[in-house]
Formats: structure tokens, C-alpha cells, sequence
């Protein structure tokens, strides 16, 4: 398989951290002689962005089953039971808020990926396909996700 970056992120955040990716503001430069396939985009309020988390590490005995954050007050859950940025092919997939589309720039709001991380896809937040009803999760999903977005 190969895959070639679309883009990449501009953002304040130079280090992966676990927590306030809420209130993040970036940018998302796609490379200019893909423009034209940003026609229509702005009239979405919510994009799904897909990158390479290129600095993150995957250690078998260290990282497939762990507690998420590392916290003391999580259970000890395997790698694909949790969202950790140390995974077998460190792929993210984040849905953020689109906030404006300036030639080749997306300023986005939320998106949990660290300044210079390649982009591989772009996609628009169809509530259709995107969006679930009657969700289920363990309860230790809320108390980790408090204060993360």
C-alpha cells in the first residue's frame, strides 16, 4: 500500500497531549493542485479528517492492552477498545468544525492532530453515515473524555 499526504496540519499544538483538543484552532493546508476538489466544502459545517500520526510509536507488550491515558483510575482495555494515538498503524480519523476555506486552507476547530501531521483524506460529515443512534459505551469513556474536547 502507499499513500501520499493530501496535506498538512498547521497547528499551535507541537506535542501530543491527552486533553483540551476542544478549543484547538488549526489549519489543514492541502496541497494546491488538489483545490479544486475542495468545491462545495464550505457548505458543510463539520468535515471528517483523516491523518497519519507519524510520531507515535506502537510497542506490542507495552501498547496492546493497556489503561487508556495511562490513567490509574481506567481499566486495562486492549488497543482497539480505545482511541490511543500508539496503535498497530497509527491512522486518526477525527470529525472537527469547519470554520473557513481560504484557497488551499482549512481552519478547523478540534481537530486532535500535532503541528506537520500528513493528511490523507478529507471527507464531509454526512449525519447519515456518520452519525449513530443508541449508543452504547463503558462508563469509564465519559470520565476520560472529560476535558478532551
Amino acid at each position: 500500500m502507499n499513500f501520499n499526504p493530501i496535506g498538512i496540519v498547521k497547528s499551535p499544538v507541537k506535542e501530543g497531549v491527552d486533553s483540551n483538543w476542544g478549543d484547538v484552532i488549526s489549519e489543514f493546508h492541502l496541497n494546491k493542485e488538489l483545490i479544486d476538489g475542495l468545491n462545495g466544502i464550505e457548505e458543510f459545517s463539520n468535515i471528517i479528517v483523516v491523518f497519519y500520526m507519524d510520531r507515535s510509536t506502537f510497542d506490542k507488550d507495552r501498547d496492546i492492552k493497556r489503561k487508556p491515558q495511562g490513567r490509574d483510575d481506567m481499566p486495562e482495555v486492549g488497543i482497539f477498545a480505545q482511541r490511543a494515538k500508539h496503535r498497530p498503524n497509527p491512522i486518526g480519523i477525527t470529525n472537527v468544525r469547519l470554520l473557513s476555506v481560504n484557497e488551499n486552507v482549512l481552519k478547523v476547530q478540534g481537530l486532535d492532530a500535532i503541528d506537520n501531521t500528513p493528511i490523507f483524506d478529507i471527507k464531509p460529515h454526512f449525519p447519515v453515515y456518520d452519525s449513530c443512534n443508541k449508543i452504547k459505551v463503558p462508563e469509564w469513556v465519559d470520565r476520560l473524555m472529560k476535558g478532551y474536547f
